[in-house]
């Protein structure tokens, strides 16, 4: 699953030790899923999309395999 996290980031002006913190997670965790290398819970990505003020959709790319 695709994301615009780093984008939406980097828009934003803030580190991804920000990013963390302000979710609960650790850095490794927001490098990790701007890297593609890790799809979050339901509850995570929600936090995300309401952290930039989108919604899931907004911020995770589906695609079908």
């Amino acid at each position: 699953m695709k994301n615009r996290i780093e984008k939406l980031r980097n828009e934003k002006g803030i580190r991804q030790e920000e990013l963390a913190r302000e979710l609960g997670v650790s850095r490794q965790t927001i490098s990790s899923l701007e890297n593609g290398r890790y799809n979050p819970s339901i509850g995570l990505a929600h936090k995300v999309a309401v952290f930039f003020g989108l919604t899931i959709e907004d911020v995770f790319i589906f695609e079908e395999e």
